[in-house]
């Protein structure tokens, strides 16, 4: 996939200089795939200019499918020693998605399950770090072919959906996220003076409460791109069911149709429309049956459901609630090697109640929050 210099020079200026404002003499750790090798040219350029050290980390094509052929579960249990090292010294952090193939299928369970014990202290590590910013961390996409098929978008269409989505396409991208950071610290400001939520559509009626909770104003710095605001209710504090209308995707899964039943916070029952399966096993793992997150997302550039997380939980007129994880940022305390993510549509009758008042309606924040 050919991509303009200058827009790459644009997305990695934003990644360094605004995602993670990378400062001289702090050190830089980039992990990729070898496709996203133009991007990652320019972010190396933009962290000579600014004084800082970079290195990477980058898959190969083919080197998941040698692990399920050869690895053991003492290989698959190996963490990586920069990228450990990374994660508990390093001051920034940049993943850029760019995948060889979305398909590939799933290694053994004894493998999964080894890999993921191992690397829990690295993921815990992770959240502190970058729960107080001592770790800046942003994730970002660069467009490969595998991503377009699976958006169902040529290439060419595909590129430009995530460079607009970024605010590539305008003259100063990083002004234009001072821009979205500004007004939505408008609406987190008045978030935060509130402690009971409700989402309601027509399908949906959750309730939930943020007492000693933050709602946190997701400007671009530790996504990109972003655009929501989202907090982590209090984690026994949820009741209610919701619907979540747009396919929730999990290791290359498709779960169409899911519907939550909750009381006293913790998930009691869970049906699915296709993919019942994975729910079901996503439910046996510890943490995920309490919600981490709850959210909006503002990105109305983001027009279309991509099958990539980190855009369609942006899009604008939509709320979503993820499972598992929460954000110590924002003061939650579940913990579970989950974090997944589900989409509400909220554009036709949706509403959002705080303290019993509506401050969202059919998509978008009322007029005196979202101006």
């Amino acid at each position: 996939m050919k991509t303009d210099p200058a827009i790459l020079d644009k997305y990695a200026h934003l990644l360094v200089n605004y995602c993670v404002s990378l400062q001289p003499g702090e050190r830089l750790f980039v992990n990729s795939t070898t496709l996203a090798e133009p991007l990652l040219d320019a972010i190396y350029r933009e962290a000579l200019k600014v004084g800082g050290h970079c290195e990477f980390t980058l898959a190969t094509r083919g080197q998941a499918e040698a692990l399920r052929e050869y690895g053991s579960p003492e290989q698959a249990a190996y963490v990586p020693t920069l990228q450990e090292r990374a994660m508990n010294e390093f001051e920034a952090y940049i993943y850029v998605s760019a995948p060889f193939n979305l398909r590939e299928p799933e290694p053994a369970a004894e493998l999964k399950a080894a890999r993921r014990a191992a690397f829990k202290p690295m993921h815990d590590t992770y959240f502190a770090r970058t729960a107080d910013r001592r770790l800046k961390r942003t994730m970002c996409i660069f467009p490969t072919p595998a991503l377009a098929a699976e958006a169902g978008m040529t290439e060419e269409e595909y590129a430009d959906f995530v460079f607009r989505a970024c605010k590539l396409d305008q003259p100063d991208p990083r002004a234009a996220w001072l821009a979205v950071r500004q007004r939505q610290q408008r609406v987190v400001d008045h978030l935060n003076s509130c402690t009971e939520f409700r989402y309601v559509n027509d399908r949906s009626d959750i309730r939930f409460t943020t007492k000693g909770r933050t709602w946190i104003n997701s400007d671009g710095q530790t996504n990109m791109p972003s655009g929501e605001v989202y907090t982590s209710p209090e984690e026994d504090s949820v009741n209610g069911h919701i619907f979540f209308d747009y396919p929730a995707i999990r290791n290359g899964e498709e779960v169409r149709g899911v519907t939550l039943e909750v009381e006293h916070g913790e998930i009691q029952s869970w049906r699915a429309e296709s993919g019942q399966r994975v729910l079901d096993e996503t439910f046996e793992i510890p943490g995920t049956r309490r919600f981490g997150e709850a959210a909006i997302g503002t990105n109305y550039d983001i027009d279309r459901f991509s099958k990539q997380i980190l855009f369609d939980e942006k899009i604008g007129g939509t709320v979503h609630m993820a499972v598992g994880q929460s954000y110590a940022q924002a003061g939650g305390k579940n913990e579970s090697s989950v974090h997944w993510d589900m989409i509400a549509n909220m554009r036709d009758g949706g509403r959002v109640y705080a303290d019993g008042e509506v401050v969202y309606a059919d998509g978008r924040f009322v007029d005196r929050l979202w101006q």
